[in-house]
Formats: structure tokens, sequence, C-alpha cells
């Protein structure tokens, strides 16, 4: 029998209450507690809900697919959109309303304006006078935000200033200092973690009901780089399980958006895509919305020339 990650995960523990609650200890112990982890991880190894991606080329560098997610949503399609994107095909940049005259704007005004071909948003903000990032964003000389946030442990950094490292990573400040982190680097990002550096995914224990439609980024074990959208809402604990499912060695992975403010916009010349979101279970559970909405902060990409 094939288990999903979140399913294992649950399994896990249960089989640790149980030898806690039966009290196994010793030799024995430690030899059913090792057989057990020994065969969940064969398990998860062969554990994919999809086996091969159907990935479609948009240009160089840029590839697309939609996916039937495993479990179907409450609403909508139950689609994952995926792009994987080799980062040094592209060049990249934060665009911030504090940075280009306190602005907003949405997804594909900034991509028209600022003449790029992807647009994401950068994450969760403040709705202060500036609509400042909820952690640490910094695009060169420009602070959107100067303090760091004691709760988000991801770091999108881009504008290396050694040329030889890649252009863009995703990076996990529980395993790497934060404070070396923000020396080698022109602009930085930071945003919630979803998935760890080894691949593990978080607990997501306050409010792990809540679902919404949502816009991720994440980093597999090579250094590429995938945006994840979807508008059909899940939890954040079910998203962690899905790309833990895919065949792709996912890696760190940070939460961006979700809701009705959720955006992902491509234009490569001879292809559009526009994708909103709108579902936030409790506070916008409706899936009415057929717009673009205005947002003050964005991660840009432009395919390098």
């Amino acid at each position: 029998m094939i288990y999903s990650p979140l399913k294992m995960q649950n399994l896990t523990l249960r089989m640790c209450n149980f030898f806690h609650y039966h009290n196994f200890t010793g030799r024995i112990g430690r030899f059913l507690f090792m057989l057990f982890f020994l065969t969940s991880l064969g398990a998860r190894s062969q554990n994919y809900w999809v086996n091969t991606i159907p990935w479609i080329t948009l240009t160089d560098g840029l590839q697309y697919v939609e996916l039937d997610a495993p479990e179907k949503s409450v609403v909508n399609d139950s689609k994952l959109t995926i792009l994987k994107v080799d980062a040094w095909k592209f060049d990249f940049e934060f665009l911030t309303a504090s940075e280009h005259g306190k602005n907003l704007r949405t997804a594909e005004e900034w991509a028209k304006e600022f003449d790029k071909n992807i647009i994401i948003n950068a994450g969760m903000y403040n709705y202060d006078k500036v609509h400042s990032n909820k952690g640490y964003l910094k695009n060169y000389k420009h602070l959107n935000n100067p303090t760091k946030s004691g709760y988000y442990n991801a770091i999108l950094a881009m504008h290396p200033k050694d040329k030889l490292k890649p252009p863009f990573r995703i990076i996990d400040i529980t395993y790497q200092d934060w404070e070396k982190v923000k020396t080698q680097y022109f602009s930085l990002c930071q945003g919630m973690r979803m998935i760890g550096q080894e691949g593990e995914g978080m607990a997501y224990s306050k409010r792990p009901d809540q679902s919404c439609s949502m816009v991720l980024a994440a980093t597999d074990n090579v250094g590429n780089l995938y945006i994840i959208y979807t508008r059909s809402p899940y939890t954040h604990l079910a998203m962690i399980g899905f790309l833990q499912g895919l065949p792709l060695n996912i890696r760190t992975t940070v939460y961006l958006e979700g809701g009705p403010e959720t955006s992902l916009y491509i234009n490569t010349g001879d292809t559009v895509i526009a994708k909103y979101g709108s579902y936030v279970s409790n506070t916008c559970d409706n899936d009415d919305n057929d717009h673009f909405w205005k947002i003050p902060n964005v991660i840009a990409l432009r395919k390098r020339r």
C-alpha cells in the first residue's frame, strides 16, 4: 500500500504514541521503531501521486503544466498550475508601491508598466501607508520593511553580490545564518516557510483547517524555481503533501499570498496566462472573484535578452 506524505506523517505520529503507550523500550523497542521508520521511508520514496510531469515549454527556460490535484476541493476545478523556471535565464526584481509612487497595481499592470514577463505576489502585506511586506523586504537600497519578522523563516534572495551565484534563491534561515545571508544579496524578501531545506513540511498547528486559493514559490535540490498556483482552496497541510508527492524533489517552499489577492500573470509574447484567486475559509468563502486585485509588492521576472 502507498500512503500520501501527509498520511505517512500522521501514521508516524500514531506509531510513536503506540510505542510510548505500550512502554516499548530497550532493544526491542528500538528495533521495532527502526523497522517501522525504514519501512515508512521506503513507502514514501515511491509515493508519487503523478509519475511524470507533462511540461509544456512556453519559452526557453520556462515550462508550464496544469495538474488535477490528488484531492478534490470544495469549489472550482481542483487544479494545480505549476511553472518551472530556469533562474539563469531570467532577470529578477522586487517591485513595490513604496518605491514606485505608492501606487498599487494589478499583476497585469505591473507587468505592462515595467516590461516584465511574469508577475506574482511577493508576500503578504500590512495595511499601512506604504503597504509594507509583513517580513523584511529590501530591493537594492530601497527598504520596504527594514524589520525582520521572528515568524517567517524563508528568504527570497536575488541580485547576489557574487555573480557566480544563482540570480535567485529561496533560503531556509533555520539552516543558514541570516546575518551572513543578508550580506550576500542586494535584494531580499522574507516569507512564510511551508517546506524546509531538507524537504520537511511545517506543522501549521495554529490554523490547520484554514483553506484558501494560494500562490507559492519553491525550489528543488538542483536550484530550479517553481511557482505553484491554485484557485481551488486547500489547506496548507494538504498543499505541502501535494508538493512532497510530486517527482520534483521540492525543497524550501514559501507561501506568498492567498485569497482574492493571489495573482499569477505570464506574458511570453505569444502566450498570455492570467490567474487570480478568490476563496479564504471563514473570511471570503466564495469563488466569486473575477478580476486581479491591486497589490503593492510583487516578484517580477523578465526573460534575459
